[in-house]
């Protein structure tokens, strides 16, 4: 059998590399492609927007809940046929939502059969690589992959948008089940290590992980509903405090006794779901750690700049996709080319380069977005962020792969995914939470100063923005004005309002993603300076 470096020049080397890279591609896309039809897609299924959006965070929670289970299946089974197993599952997702005709089989396709699909699909990948390629080529690989979720995510708007637009969003999720059976076709070039021995399942492991990655993301998912500590008007609270905090509390909680059981059974001589050992190691836990902060930045940009896009210039849904192609290409070339060009070059300054790319490119956006600029000052920013996440994709992946022997890369895989899962929740919500906040306060600072304003309508803002303002358009707020008989006086004074108040809020929400960046670098220093070798003869 040809070993991995003698394979890696071929062509099947190149399509093991693009079936890969297409589940990662497949596996990201549904997390964007659906936000700009929303509302199309409620209507379609006879559901509110309450309803889709439930069905986004279902998604989101089965991930969670079952991404470090998922590993373990593939160290039992064998990568590979984990792989093609969630790559059916997730099929029988897409096709289920294509044809779903009310929210309760959507909520079975999309949110369930789909969930558990990338949970088995996504630490695969992860093991797959390090399976197929050298040590000295997977960075080049794990770049790629990372790439390809990435840009799949930059992309999906665009996606999304012309589906709806000229089509159908029916399309896109049948478009992925054509990609699935493309997928198990080549599947089958891709070499296999053996599966580990049959032991003993972790089904109390199982039970704590799901339990405690569940609750705390659906704390932090519901943030902008009920608030982070002090709970919003009519929220759920216990003690004064949000639901939110308590919920991600618990979830710790329950992290922090399953870490405790994974040690009891390591003791009992038994098989763990996670090696508590494995997290000890410096730079596997380097290597999440920046994985973490990289989701959260890089999910928060993805949440604000379309809304500013979209929201703040009234770009359509395809504007506003290509706007966000920058992005998408300078993240491929650095994700590639770093690793082809500087195979011998430092992960440790990599990643440093790269997180002070992301840190710049906030700031600099953050600098730009000012009253009068228009959609082409996003460009130069988001060539920033594109290559600070592309150097960081050229690196992590590789890192935390080779920090461990290869039998473990598969639970390496589910941790991983399941670190990601927590950044990219957080980042949204905490963009979000921020953004709407500092929104609000400069909303009902501006009409209190306005002289014009009467103090009957100015009780009544604070009132009934005591929750938070809504990120609306000069479009969306005129019509409320009008359908609510505001006089000519107030409905200019609250368009200049919120006008300032949407700069503001995005800002504040750039503020807070530039602040994550710059404590990400302090975590860079256990991230290994040389370039890890293979030791095979």
């Amino acid at each position: 059998m040809a070993s991995p470096s003698t394979a890696e020049g071929s062509a099947k080397a190149r399509l093991v590399l693009l079936t890969l890279a297409s589940g990662q591609f497949l596996m990201a896309l549904d997390s964007s492609v659906m936000n700009v039809s929303i509302a199309t897609v409620a209507e379609d299924v006879g559901t509110t927007v309450t309803g889709i959006q439930g069905a986004i965070t279902a998604y989101t929670l089965v991930m969670a809940m079952f991404m470090i289970p998922g590993g373990k299946v593939g160290a039992l089974i064998g990568r590979r046929r984990a792989f093609m197993i969630g790559c059916c599952v997730y099929g029988a997702g897409s096709l289920t939502t294509a044809l779903a005709p009310n929210l309760s089989v959507l909520l079975v396709g999309w949110a369930f059969l789909e969930g558990i699909g990338a949970a088995l699909i996504l630490p695969a990948i992860v093991a797959l690589v390090a399976g197929n390629f050298s040590v000295e080529r997977r960075p080049a690989a794990y770049g790629l992959v990372v790439a390809a979720g990435a840009v799949a995510i930059a992309v999906g708007p665009l996606i999304g948008g012309v589906a709806t637009t000229y089509f159908s969003w029916r399309w896109v999720f049948a478009g992925e089940v054509v990609v699935v059976l493309a997928i198990l076709v080549l599947a089958r070039r891709i070499a296999d290590a053996p599966p580990g021995e049959r032991r003993s399942v972790d089904y109390g492991g199982a039970v704590l992980s799901a339990l405690g990655l569940g609750t705390f993301v659906y704390g932090v998912l519901r943030s902008d509903e009920w608030g982070w500590f002090q709970p919003k008007p009519d929220a759920p609270s216990w003690i004064g405090v949000s639901l939110t905090t308590w919920l991600m509390l618990a979830g710790l909680l329950l992290i922090r006794l399953f870490l405790h059981w994974e040690a009891k059974v390591v003791e009992r001589g038994r098989d763990p779901l996670v090696d508590p050992d494995m997290l000890r190691n410096k730079q596997l836990t380097g290597g999440l750690t920046m994985f973490f902060f990289q989701y959260l930045v890089q999910m928060g940009v993805f949440f604000v700049v379309p809304l500013y896009l979209s929201v703040a210039l009234g770009l359509s849904a395809l504007e506003t996709g290509a706007r966000l192609l920058p992005l998408s290409v300078s993240l491929l070339a650095a994700a590639t080319l770093i690793p082809r060009f500087l195979p011998d070059v430092s992960p440790r300054r990599v990643v440093r380069l790269g997180t002070l790319a992301l840190l710049a490119g906030a700031v600099v956006l953050m600098a730009a977005i000012d009253a009068g600029a228009g959609a082409e000052i996003v460009t130069l920013p988001l060539l920033l962020i594109g290559l600070g996440m592309g150097a960081l994709a050229s690196q992590l992946g590789s890192v935390t792969v080779s920090a461990v022997p290869q039998a473990q890369s598969a639970e390496v895989g589910g941790v991983q995914n399941a670190v990601t899962n927590l950044g990219a929740s957080i980042g949204t919500a905490l963009a979000g939470s921020i953004m709407i906040g500092a929104l609000t306060a400069s909303f009902l600072t501006t009409v209190e100063a306005n002289p014009a304003v009467p103090d009957s309508v100015k009780n009544q803002a604070t009132a009934q923005l005591q929750s938070g303002a809504p990120f609306l358009s000069d479009a969306q707020l005129a019509t409320a004005l009008d359908e609510a008989g505001t006089s000519p006086e107030v409905a200019e004074a609250a368009m200049a309002a919120n006008a300032d108040a949407r700069l503001d809020g995005l800002r504040a929400a750039l503020a807070i993603l530039a602040f994550a960046a710059l404590i990400a670098l302090f975590f860079t220093q256990r991230i290994p300076s040389t370039q890890p070798r293979s030791t095979e003869p």
